[in-house]
């Protein structure tokens, strides 16, 4: 018997006079579900849900639920990662083909072949990975504790990091622990250069640059400040500077213009012939499919449980240092 064909959502059966802004705040009661968004997505998203945070946060909030149904705006590993934490809880998403270009170059049967030329080594994987990748580390990370998760391991173990490739390189300049590298990449702050970055520093020298530790080496260098989405936030709020030059995905800026109005915020463009800096896989979701998904609890995020019980032990791992 062949598969089911997988869910698309089919904007055309809503009701064009429908309150979708209603409509969610009736089903999420109904359903007794909770609304979790990354930093990354469209304003009016984060402006809906009940928790907004980065990949630590999100974690920690899909951990700590008593709801009965995840909506998860954001990509699939994290609404995966959710899973993992909550086998008892539906998890659904606005649209599965809410990606990740890191999860998605590191496949999970690579990996594996590729580990085995790493046999005696602690494997450290970035979050932004599938289930599979996490079932087959022994800690995972965000970039949120990246540093801390690696200072965790005994100075005479060897270490293998993946995905991220920029994330990995920097924090071995912060723990001056060596590490193999899985060559991923995130391709938003892939794009962002030394060369845009000097010219935004030029126009604005007065600004405090701050970018996420997913970008290259020859960018994190110039920076003031390199964090977290998170602590990227919390960074324009606490500094009184006012005017900052910011190097991740540009849907933080909704969160940063809010607690920081007066402050000027400029976004390092792609280098890319585009001025925006934009995740296609975050911005997959929409407020329509976000209706859907409530409506009919589809797509649905499933598990094998063999495969989510392998990728449980190293989230875990991750959240018990807190």
């Amino acid at each position: 018997m062949s598969a089911p064909a997988p869910y698309v959502p089919d904007l055309e059966t809503i009701d064009p006079a429908l309150d979708l802004l209603a409509e969610i705040a009736r089903l999420r009661k109904e359903r007794n579900a909770v609304l979790l968004a990354h930093y990354y997505q469209e304003p009016e998203i984060q402006d809906l849900a009940d928790f907004v945070g980065d990949s630590l946060q999100l974690a920690q909030a899909a951990a700590r639920t008593e709801a009965s149904v995840i909506a998860f705006c954001g990509v699939h590993f994290m609404a995966e990662t959710a899973k993992i934490l909550n086998p008892g809880k539906r998890v659904v998403i606005p649209d599965l083909d809410a990606g990740c270009s890191l999860a998605d170059r590191c496949p999970a049967d690579a990996f594996g072949a590729w580990l085995k030329d790493y046999p005696d080594h602690v494997v450290v994987s970035y979050i932004n990975c599938s289930a599979g990748v996490k079932a087959l580390s022994d800690i995972i990370c965000t970039s949120s504790n990246a540093v801390r998760v690696v200072e965790s391991i005994p100075g005479d173990r060897k270490i293998v990091f993946a995905p991220d490739r920029h994330l990995g390189r920097w924090v071995m300049r912060q723990t001056g622990r060596d590490m193999v590298l899985w060559p991923g990449f995130c391709i938003v702050h892939e794009q962002f250069t030394a060369t845009r970055l000097a010219q935004l520093k030029a126009r604005h020298p007065a600004a405090k640059v701050i970018v996420h530790p997913e970008c290259d080496a020859t960018v994190s260098r110039m920076a003031d400040f390199v964090g977290s989405t998170a602590a990227l936030l919390k960074f324009v709020e606490k500094d009184p500077g006012k005017e900052f030059i910011v190097g991740t995905e540009a849907g933080i800026l909704h969160q940063m213009k809010r607690l920081r109005p007066e402050a000027e915020l400029v976004p390092i463009p792609a280098d890319s012939g585009c001025n925006c800096a934009l995740c296609p896989y975050m911005k997959l979701n929409s407020i329509e499919k976000l209706y859907l998904c409530l409506r009919d609890l589809k797509p649905e995020i499933l598990l094998d449980e063999d495969l989510r019980r392998r990728a449980l032990g190293p989230v875990e791992r991750m959240l018990a240092l807190g």
